[in-house]
């Protein structure tokens, strides 16, 4: 059995035992109160609601007209307490809108939609609609992401199911309990785009694979759909590694992965989607992992949009926690505190001890040249660095800046424990402020 990857990248412990054998637990918030941030994912949207309005579970409460917004949902049925600026991912402070839930359970959801006789417009719209943006973290709008220029020839829908980042297990979980929605899920994008469908699984879940494809030969897909074991090392789970080893096409420089003949999508993504037709659930909850070596009872979990990670975890955290992650501890964001809710892009929070971090001052650069050994996007990160440190932003594009997927590989490896993945976001801020200015 082939087994395929790109090259370069690292292998850091996984750590995914301590999560993978617990099933996805349904939770909802003992606070009965959520704080939605107005976007999550495409176009700033406008509050459509405000605070003392009666909501529904599934009602739109914020959208806007351009072509990138991507509408939001109550999560829950209940009352609107507030609009206010509060803690997201990332540490920023954006407007959210708090509700407070009763016990009514009002659901405001689509009549369900046959995605096999209805035309690609309407599916697109059913979609939108819904809310889908990427579950992934990156919170791309899914009905933009399905509709690409016409010059875009599409050939194959992969589905990214490595899941390279350590600690977290969500998807792996679902690949399990739920194969059915995986594979309907794909097999309404793969109608309404004519491309292939791919499913990329990362060897250290190869007992998944005759799951999926017991469910594909079950419902006939085998011509149109396949699963392929790509080999487990981080982070191959990043789309242009993806499309390399899956597919044997490189995504250049600048691109997007429709310019190689892919798209791709994550599996709680795929899910949302065959929900979003079979039900007519919008997307307002999603399954996530809470793990780290700081957490007493590691889970998966399921819960509103909107849920205060602190309602989560309560008295789950051990006194010996050094850092809150938003993510996994490779691309995940540092958190202040667990004062910020669960959005659509989230799909795990890692708590973890100082013997897990990297928890100490950086050195000089001595150039051993062990980040440009690592890094698959084959750039030179110590080069990159050095036009940074010396204020040379054109020198820095130049070396690949704005070509790193700031997948944390570099850092890894440092010997300096050099913050290579920060200096390489503050470069790009700046390079983004330059191109507002003109």
């Amino acid at each position: 059995m082939k087994i395929h990857t790109f090259k370069g990248g690292i292998h850091p412990r996984e750590m995914k035992e301590l999560s993978n054998r617990c099933a996805i637990t349904p939770y909802f918030p003992s606070s009965k109160t959520v704080t939605i941030p107005v976007t999550m994912g495409g176009a700033p949207n406008t509050p459509l609601v405000k605070a003392g309005d009666l909501v529904s579970r599934g009602q739109i409460i914020a959208d806007g007209d351009k072509p990138m917004n991507c509408p939001v949902h109550s999560s829950v049925s209940g009352k609107v307490k507030k609009i206010q600026n509060c803690l997201v991912t990332g540490n920023l402070q954006v407007p959210c809108i708090i509700i407070e839930a009763d016990d009514e359970n009002r659901c405001t959801f689509m009549d369900p939609l046959d995605p096999f006789t209805c035309e690609t417009e309407t599916a697109l719209k059913r979609i939108r609609d819904a809310g889908i943006t990427g579950m992934g973290g990156a919170s791309f709008p899914v009905h933009i992401k399905l509709n690409p220029p016409a010059d875009k020839e599409i050939l194959y829908v992969l589905v990214n199911a490595a899941e390279c980042e350590p600690y977290l297990t969500c998807d792996e979980r679902t690949m399990q309990e739920s194969p059915e929605k995986v594979i309907d899920g794909l097999a309404i994008v793969l109608k309404h785009t004519g491309a292939q469908g791919v499913i990329a699984l990362e060897d250290n879940k190869a007992y998944i694979k005759p799951l999926l494809e017991k469910e594909i030969e079950a419902k006939g897909y085998g011509d149109d759909m396949s699963v392929c074991l790509v080999k487990t090392k981080y982070p191959q789970g990043a789309e242009k590694f993806i499309v390399s080893a899956c597919v044997g096409v490189e995504i250049p420089s600048g691109k997007l992965p429709a310019d190689a003949g892919c798209i791709i999508s994550n599996v709680g993504t795929v899910c949302a989607i065959s929900d979003a037709f079979r039900l007519g659930m919008p997307l307002i909850e999603r399954s996530l992992t809470i793990s780290g070596g700081a957490v007493k009872s590691p889970c998966n979990v399921r819960v509103p949009l909107g849920t205060l990670v602190s309602d989560i975890v309560k008295d789950n955290v051990k006194d010996d926690c050094a850092k809150i992650i938003s993510g996994g501890p490779m691309m995940g964001f540092a958190m202040s505190s667990t004062e910020f809710p669960v959005a659509k892009g989230t799909s795990g929070v890692t708590f973890l001890t100082e013997k897990e971090t990297y928890l100490t001052n950086e050195n000089q650069c001595i150039g051993c040249g062990r980040c440009v050994a690592t890094c698959a996007m084959h750039l030179s990160p110590v080069l990159i660095l050095r036009e940074l440190d010396a204020g040379n932003i054109d020198k820095a594009k130049r070396f690949g800046l704005m070509d790193c997927i700031e997948c944390g590989c570099c850092a890894f490896v440092c010997p300096a424990n050099i913050r290579l993945v920060q200096r390489v976001r503050l470069g790009k801020a700046i390079v983004r402020s330059q191109m507002v200015r003109k």
